[in-house]
């Protein structure tokens, strides 16, 4: 059996979503039929392993359990190509802490509670029990792994795993005055007969959202650009009719923004979005 297959269903067996990753640690592409998120992306969020496709598709929502699922004959040939194992954490109820430098490996020593380590190449992955809001660039070093996320299987690390500490959760919060939505006006007001805007619905539209924070905080590189292309397919879709709100806003704002854009950056790139669709 192929020794990446072996480790995921031993993963799999013990509760914890898993997916195989391509060289790079990236994970394999979306499928034909959801290229390009034909699809709508993420189909049956409630779940981990959401991705119902045949093949492997939707990085971190391909993350699954299931055993015939991992050894079925469209996912064959993917673990042959595979060049290591991922993981979605929050489907197992856990956060992972990647400190990617011996200064935040020092850090996370002398400021947060003992739980199990796992040796990284760089630094460590300190894995705590219960799920939250993943974050790039919390600190200097320090990126979160959990909700949303994948992040490579190095083995079970050592030290007993404990509770995921307040200490941890704060680090994604942004003070009040670091997130500065869009001033407000930005929407144009439901035209005639747009009443019953299907956007209204909160589902839809808090799937939107969801999507848009989703693409901003995987970004790899080019963010300035994901972040204007995000906003602006946000504003194409949600920016006529006057569903968008506040909180809508502040929440891509602080997606961005835990990328490491600044608030001016932001409201840079929605102004710029709102120019370029005319709103």
């Amino acid at each position: 059996m192929n020794p990446h297959l072996r480790t995921a269903l031993a993963l799999a067996a013990a509760g914890v979503p898993v997916l195989p990753l391509r060289a790079g640690k990236l994970p394999f592409g979306n499928c034909t039929t959801c290229a390009g998120n034909a699809c709508g992306g993420r189909p049956a969020m409630k779940s981990a392993g959401a991705c119902s496709c045949p093949g492997v598709c939707h990085g971190w929502a391909a993350g699954t359990t299931d055993v015939a699922t991992l050894t079925s004959r469209p996912w064959a040939g993917i673990w042959q190509q595979a060049q290591a194992v991922a993981y979605h954490p929050a489907g197992a109820r856990l956060t992972v802490l990647d400190l990617d430098d011996t200064n935040a490996v020092s850090w996370a020593r002398h400021s947060l509670p003992a739980t199990r380590i796992v040796p990284t190449t760089r630094g460590e992955h300190w894995i705590y029990l219960g799920a939250m809001r993943s974050a790039n660039a919390v600190r200097r070093g320090v990126d979160i792994k959990s909700s949303m996320a994948y992040a490579r299987w190095l083995g079970p690390g050592t030290g007993t795993m404990t509770a995921l500490p307040e200490a941890v959760r704060v680090l994604v919060v942004k003070e009040p005055a670091t997130v500065r939505p869009a001033p407000h006006g930005i929407t144009v007001a439901a035209g005639a007969g747009e009443e019953h805007c299907r956007h209204r619905t909160p589902a839809y539209l808090d799937r939107g959202i969801a999507m848009a924070e989703q693409r901003i905080v995987e970004a790899r590189g080019a963010v300035h650009t994901t972040v204007y292309r995000t906003f602006l397919a946000v504003l194409s879709a949600h920016g006529r009719c006057g569903c968008l709100t506040d909180t809508h806003v502040a929440r891509l704002f602080t997606a961005a923004q835990s990328k490491g854009e600044s608030p001016r950056h932001c409201t840079d790139a929605w102004t710029n979005a709102l120019t370029r669709l005319g709103l």
